[in-house]
């Protein structure tokens, strides 16, 4: 029997001394470490420690909060003409004092002074005397109406078709893929300008296009996540008890997609905004006196050189608005990810 052993290079006797219990301290087995988080709060936790996705949605909330009220609190009507005060520069009082949207044009005048004009137009006006900042945001109105109409078509739609599809599987999904597959066979400009030649342009026609084919992106992701998850353990445990089809779809597969549909309709929502402003550009949108982002760009793209203002204006919160809702979906995605959960 071995009686000594070597510690830190001496040799140390084997005594009863040595092997004395220590008491084990019980009190913290049972602790949890950290407290217990349900998904969405877990994601809700990691997406407000996303700067950019934070930025972005305060930017969000500000022209959300602009669009809603600057209209209803503006003593000015979007498609009020007055002649006598067309092209007027922007005046804005805490920006004035930086040499910047103090009311004076590329010459250096004074327009209100000059013209004799008492109001004060913040963004000015434009080529018919309409005042840019109540056109400016009801133009934002429209676009953010847009957005959610296109949420509303993919959740409706696109969610419902890709999880059917994707469920049944076989020849149901061979024929209603191919639909799909013809339908993003025909550009969107399109089906735009058919139905233009059938309705007025504005937002019908656009609504109308986005109902044909903006869902498909929306159905293939869905799809492509029904077929993973419906051989899953906990589909054919449900399904062996009795559920029914639509109770599967409904219970249990649904509620693990609805992560990717979030972050599919928040990146859904900047493009159908593009596509508004785009249409509207091109005089395939709405149409003056209708306010629009697209078509306050078209207008200020023609006085351009001369007036940049009133370009540059509407410009710049058709930007903030994709640029915002980008930062946000980008920080969403990460957010709903469990594999970005450590990183």
């Amino acid at each position: 029997m071995v009686d000594k052993v070597m510690i830190d290079g001496q040799e140390v006797k084997l005594t009863p001394e040595l092997f004395e219990s220590a008491l084990a301290e019980t009190g913290d087995n049972e602790a949890i470490s950290r407290p217990s988080l349900t998904f969405w709060q877990d994601a809700r936790k990691r997406l407000f420690k996303n700067p950019g996705a934070v930025a972005g949605l305060i930017i969000l909330t500000c022209i959300v909060l602009m669009a809603i009220l600057a209209p209803m609190f503006s003593k000015f009507d979007y498609k009020t003409q007055n002649i006598r005060h067309t092209k007027v520069p922007p005046n804005m009082p805490i920006v004035s004092s930086l040499g910047i949207m103090n009311g004076k044009n590329s010459n250096g005048v004074d327009v209100y002074k000059e013209k004799n004009i008492q109001e004060k137009y913040l963004f000015g006006t434009d080529s018919l005397g309409r005042d840019i900042w109540t056109r400016t945001w009801t133009g934002a109105r429209v676009s953010l109406f847009i957005a959610v109409l296109a949420a509303v078509f993919d959740l409706l739609i696109g969610v419902t078709y890709g999880g059917i599809s994707g469920y049944y599987g076989g020849k149901v999904d061979l024929i209603m893929q191919r639909i799909i597959e013809i339908i993003t066979g025909i550009p969107q400009l399109v089906i735009v300008t058919l139905f233009i030649m059938v309705f007025d342009p504005g937002i019908l026609s656009i609504s109308l296009a986005m109902a044909v084919s903006g869902w498909t992106g929306m159905a293939r992701v869905v799809r492509s996540h029904v077929l993973r998850l419906k051989n899953q353990e906990f589909v054919l445990a449900s399904k062996t008890l009795g559920s029914s089809d639509f109770r599967l779809i409904l219970k249990h597969l649904f509620p693990n997609v609805i992560g990717q549909i979030v972050v599919m309709i928040m990146f859904s929502l900047p493009s159908a905004i593009f596509y508004e402003a785009f249409l509207s550009f091109i005089g395939l949108g709405l149409q003056p006196p209708q306010a629009s982002l697209g078509v306050l760009i078209n207008e200020g793209y023609q006085a351009l050189q001369n007036y940049p203002y009133m370009m540059l204006i509407p410009s710049t919160v058709v930007c903030l608005l994709i640029f915002s809702l980008n930062l946000l979906a980008d920080g969403l995605r990460d957010a709903v990810d469990p594999k970005m959960r450590n990183q």
